[in-house]
Formats: structure tokens, sequence, C-alpha cells
């Protein structure tokens, strides 16, 4: 045997833990390699680690080789996109994955190496000490891939609009200074008219929208610039860019709208209650009914909360699913989003309840949804202003952010059809009784009584 095997042969493991899963394996997943490790004494050369190259082949030889070897449950850690063509084919195959989170197992003891890291993952998944990354069901994970698809194809005509901008400022074009929004329906008509030759201020200005605040006049003196070659050029361009965008986002709602109807239908016959009539689709939702798709999917009207548009709400169940069982409670829930305070606590004493760094994309969109509440005359409007005025801008959003994450755990869980505000008016209330219990038991404390100022009026005669 050659100094390499020697080093990939599993050494005597001393314990007294009985094992929960004694036919697991573990893989430490790397982009051009992976090393398996399966249970002592099951391969037949004597080499329980082993690295395999990435390629598909050589996956097919590792699930060949996981058969041989008798194994049932798998353990990998989640590195990048690495992990995706391996967990997806295991699972295909029909081994039971648990997909880790690195942290759980990085006080590796000893020397750091690929195949002690394998071997270590085995060791721990075989006692049971691995607990498996939340994954939503195959149809989510298909639903959320489209999703965040459609967010990268935003992201990227957004860059485009930037340039767009950038174009007009070099020709000294105030278009933006005229209209809130240039790719709305006034500045896209008198963009693609000055690529179509027009130059004359008055007649580029005559094809605003009707709804446009400012004046004929007042945007033809923005619209007088120079219109270089080279800038018309790079206008042109990053309108090209922005259509075909516009385009391959078309293609990907159409997935969207194929894969929502692959799911089973929750609505129990149940009407979709009305749009509200203060919200309305935002400039970036797809062409179809994504709301009533929506509610068909979750049987619950999630756009019918405060601040929650239907894409908000497709973005959250994109990524949670609509099965809360997954998670033993709304905490558990929160805590996965990301949106809980943390702990750091020793010998009795708090040192620290920062929120730990979470890049959830369910909490972004909830963050997104909270930070629109500020002018809210509702509860949760009133609930942010609050916390705002208490922790800060950051954190009040984050508070808002954790409500709203506890109110959709709440509505999927128990399957409640809609959300009911209570009004502002209601939270102060609360709020202002919540303050006048906590001054009464602190007046209480130090031998006072608070009394009503009328009361008070009317003891002393007015005095």
């Amino acid at each position: 045997m050659g100094k390499a095997q020697q080093r990939l042969k599993q050494p005597e493991v001393q314990t007294s833990l009985a094992p929960i899963h004694p036919n697991a394996a573990a893989v430490d997943i790397h982009d051009g390699s992976h090393f398996v490790a399966v249970p002592p004494g099951r391969d037949s050369e004597g080499l329980d680690v082993r690295e395999f190259p990435a390629f598909t082949a050589d996956l097919r030889r590792i699930v060949n080789w996981l058969r041989e070897c008798k194994v049932e449950q798998v353990a990998m850690e989640s590195t990048g996109v690495y992990w995706i063509p391996l967990f997806e084919l295991l699972d295909a195959e029909g081994f039971e994955v648990c997909l880790v989170d690195p942290r759980q197992a990085k006080n590796l003891p000893g020397r750091k190496t690929d195949v002690a890291d394998a071997r270590w993952y085995q060791q721990l998944h075989t006692y049971g000490l691995l607990r498996a990354a939340f994954r939503p069901g195959n149809e989510v994970c298909v639903l959320r891939s489209y999703m965040r698809q459609r967010a990268m194809l935003i992201s990227s005509a957004a860059e485009h609009a930037q340039h767009m901008q950038k174009a007009l400022t070099q020709m000294n074009v105030k278009l933006t200074r005229v209209i809130s929004d240039i790719l709305g329906v006034t500045g896209l008509r008198i963009i693609r008219a000055i690529l179509n030759g027009e130059r004359n201020p008055r007649k580029l200005a005559k094809l605003r929208d009707e709804h446009c605040h400012h004046s004929t006049r007042e945007i033809a003196l923005a619209l007088e610039g120079n219109y270089r070659a080279e800038h018309l050029f790079a206008l042109r361009q990053a309108v090209d860019l922005y259509d075909f965008y516009q385009l391959k986002l078309q293609e990907c709602d159409q997935q969207i709208e194929a894969q929502l109807k692959k799911f089973e239908d929750q609505s129990a016959g149940q009407t979709l209650p009305p749009r509200p009539g203060n919200k309305k689709p935002g400039g970036n939702s797809p062409e179809f009914d994504l709301r009533g798709r929506l509610y068909s999917m979750a049987g619950v009207d999630l756009t019918s909360i405060d601040g929650v548009d239907a894409l908000t709400a497709a973005k959250v169940l994109a990524e949670t699913g609509i099965d809360m069982s997954r998670f033993a409670s709304e905490k558990d829930f929160c805590a996965w989003l990301g949106l809980c305070p943390g702990s750091h606590i020793s010998g009795g004493k708090r040192f620290s309840g920062r929120i730990r760094p979470c890049k959830n994309k369910a909490a972004t969109a909830l963050r997104m949804a909270a930070q629109s509440l500020y002018q809210s005359k509702t509860a949760l409007g009133a609930f942010l202003r609050r916390m705002k005025q208490r922790l800060g801008p950051k954190g009040g959003i984050t508070a808002t952010a954790h409500k709203l994450a506890r109110i959709i755990y709440s509505m999927l869980k128990h399957k409640l059809p809609s959300y009911k505000d209570l009004g502002a008016d209601y939270y102060e209330n609360k709020y202002k009784i919540r303050v006048l219990n906590n001054l009464k038991r602190r007046v209480k404390e130090l031998g006072f009584a608070l009394v009503p100022v009328g009361a008070l009026v009317s003891a002393t005669g007015g005095i």
C-alpha cells in the first residue's frame, strides 16, 4: 500500500456514543474534486476515504461506490454552488442527503486537511451531531431558481437604465429633472424619439403622458442638449440592452407562471378577496395574475398584509415554501430568516444582541416591505415609526420585518385567509396603556401613586 493510500486509510475511532446513522457517509465539497468518506470497513480495499474528480461521470462513480458500501445517508457542506450537482444526483438516486452549514463543524480537532474534514463530517453524522440546513421541496426549489434569475435580470436591466441616464447627462438633456422615472411612459417615448432622429424640444415634449406633472414647456427646456454622436451611440446601446433584458424577463415570467400552475390548489374553491384600494402592482411586477397564482398555491392572501405586494409575497414563498411544519415555531422561522436578535451570553452576562450577518433573500424582501410602511396609517406603520424612534432607522426596519415574518408564519401555519389591520390608533392606544402600566408599577415601588389630572383638579377645587 502506497503512502497516499495509507493517508486515506481510516484510523480507529474510540467512542462511547451510540450510532444514530450507522450507514452514513460524508462528502467534502470542492470545485475540482470531492472527498468522500464511508463507514470504516465498508470498502473492499480498505480505503474509507476516496477522492473523486467533480466531472459528471465521476459523480456517478460516487453514487455507485456509496451503493457498494451500503450507504443510506450522506452529509455534505454547502460550499458555494459546487454542492448542487452532487446533491441533486444523490437525492434523485434515493439517498437521504443532509446539507450542512460549514460553521457546524469548523472546530475540527487536530490538523485540518480535506481527508480529515470528510472523516470528521462522517463521524459527526454517524452519531447524529449534524443538523440539516433548511431546503424546501423540489417544486419550490424550481420556483426559487426562477425568482432568483428574475431578480438578476431586473438588476442587470437597472444597470443599463443608469447607462441611459449617464448618456443623457453627458448630452445635458435634463430629462430626470422633469420626470420621476426615465423608464416610464413619458421617458421611454422621448428617448426612443431622440434615437429615431427627433431633436426639436417642443415636439419631444409633446410626447409627455397626460398624467405627467410638468408642463410641455418645462419638459421642452430640459430637452435642449448637445446631441453628439458618441453619446447617442452609448444611449442607443443602453436602450437596446435594456430592451433585451426586458424580453428575457418576459420569458422568465412565463416559466414562473408555468411553475406556479404545477402546485396543488390550496384555495379550497374560495374566491380571492378583492385587492385593497391602496395597493397597486409594482413597476417590476409580472404581466400575469401573480396574486391569484400565489393565493392558489398557498391558500392564503399574503398581499392583505400592509406593505406586502404580490412580488414580495412571491419572493418570500419561493424561499420558504408554504409548509411551515418544517419550522418548530415562529421563533425558529424568524431565526432562520436572520431577523431575530442575537445572543452572546457567558457567565450569565449578556455581551451582545446584534443580529448575525445573513444574506437571506426572503428577509431582504421583508425589509423592503417594512421600509414602505413609514407613511402608512396602519398598525404596522405605527409600529415601524415607534421602533425607528426607539432603535434607529436600521433597527426599526428589521424589527418591523420580524413582525411581518411572524404574521406570514401564522397565516401559513394556521391557514388564515387574510390579515386584518386594526389601524394605527389601536396600536398607539395599546402603547399608551403599556407605558401607563409601567409608570404605575415604578411609582408604586417608590411609594407614590399616579392620579389623573382631572381627578386632581376636582379634589383641589381647581386651585
